[in-house]
């Protein structure tokens, strides 16, 4: 008895099994590169925060008044100070624009207990799937 293409067919099968696999491979880094440009962006509202944080810590006699030259809301484009407590605030929601997509941030600063808290805010939606809205907070004392 002679089997003829059946060799063939264990060619095709082997092929299709292979191309899964690829398929597989190929999802794979896809959802690899979502989720690292997603932690780069979690890296940077880190940097950014304590970028504040070290602002205020040079000028700290501003940072810690009653006047509160530092205070931020989220959406607010400047603090209304002058000076260098103005120039930081500034700069860095210029910065937190530029560095992540729809970036903002907000500060508060509790001039009794020197407690002060950074918030920064960025849309998310291309690495968390939909959930576009991510804070990161940070408090700390000057």
């Amino acid at each position: 008895m002679r089997q003829s293409g059946f060799t063939l067919l264990e060619v095709l099968v082997a092929i299709l099994v292979l191309s899964i696999g690829l398929l597989g491979l190929a999802g794979l880094m896809a959802s690899s590169i979502r989720n690292n440009h997603s932690a780069y962006q979690r890296t940077q509202a880190t940097w950014l925060a304590y970028d504040m944080i070290d602002r205020m810590r040079v000028n700290r006699a501003n940072a810690i008044s009653s006047a509160n030259n530092y205070n931020i809301a989220i959406g607010t484009a400047t603090s209304g100070s002058s000076g260098l407590a103005g120039a930081d605030v500034t700069g860095w929601k210029t910065t937190l624009a530029n560095a992540l997509p729809a970036g903002d941030g907000s500060v508060a600063v509790d001039s009794t207990s020197r407690a002060v808290t950074v918030i920064v805010q960025w849309n998310d939606s291309r690495g968390t799937g939909g959930n576009s809205a991510q804070q990161l907070r940070v408090d700390t004392q000057l």
